[in-house]
């Protein structure tokens, strides 16, 4: 599929670039979506929630009423469970969320993933463009040439670029990465694709294997 090429002003340079079938055309694997997406949140869990149980609490472990004749439950020490200010009974231990993914899997979500985009228009391949220092109100403007000033956007570079990531960093609803932090999650969780033509080779051919 073809996609015409834009400059920074949103201007249509009148050059066209072929996106690959193969990545931008697949027939998109929903099940391998959900998978890497569910891999990506996992992965940011930390893992360190923890419940005291019975053997940790403090307390006494003095037996607090006599065995037999209270008409009521057998109970030992305070830190039962069933007492206020006792243990916890099967309560939560820090533990890694994280599993594990193959290669191919995973670059078949992200395959797919370019796929929804493009079947939804919702990608954009602007020209490389620098800043000769950062400045937000510069990719603000960007942004407005686009009409993506009120949008969720993704900018993918070809290579780190620090006066254009350091520009955008304090915009929430605007992201700059490069292709090789592209993640299958990244790519759904935004409303335009803005692919930059140095990443359009790294990212077919990453793809491609």
């Amino acid at each position: 599929m073809e996609a015409k090429v834009l400059d920074f002003n949103g201007k249509d340079t009148g050059r066209k670039v072929q996106l690959s079938d193969s990545v931008f055309g697949i027939e998109p694997n929903n099940h391998a979506v959900y998978l890497d997406v569910k891999q990506y949140l996992a992965n940011q869990r930390q893992g360190t929630h923890k419940a005291k149980e019975r053997a940790e609490v403090a307390g006494s472990t003095r037996k607090i009423k006599k065995q037999k004749g209270t008409g009521t439950a057998r109970a030992g020490s305070a830190k039962n469970p069933l007492f206020k200010g006792g243990g916890t009974v099967f309560g939560p231990r820090p533990r890694s969320y994280s599993f594990k993914l193959n290669k191919s899997l995973k670059r078949l979500a992200r395959k797919s993933a370019f796929s929804i985009k493009a079947k939804e228009s919702n990608i954009i391949v602007l020209e490389d463009f620098n800043f000769e220092t950062p400045n937000t109100k510069n990719f603000i403007n960007v942004l407005k040439a686009l009409e993506l000033d009120n949008k969720k956007s993704l900018f993918v570079l070809g290579d780190s670029n620090k006066n254009v990531y350091l520009s955008s960093r304090n915009l929430k609803a605007s992201k700059v990465i490069t292709s090789s932090e592209l993640s299958t999650y990244d790519i759904l969780n935004t409303n335009s694709l803005v692919l930059l033509e140095g990443s359009l080779e790294l990212i077919e051919e990453n793809l491609s294997k």
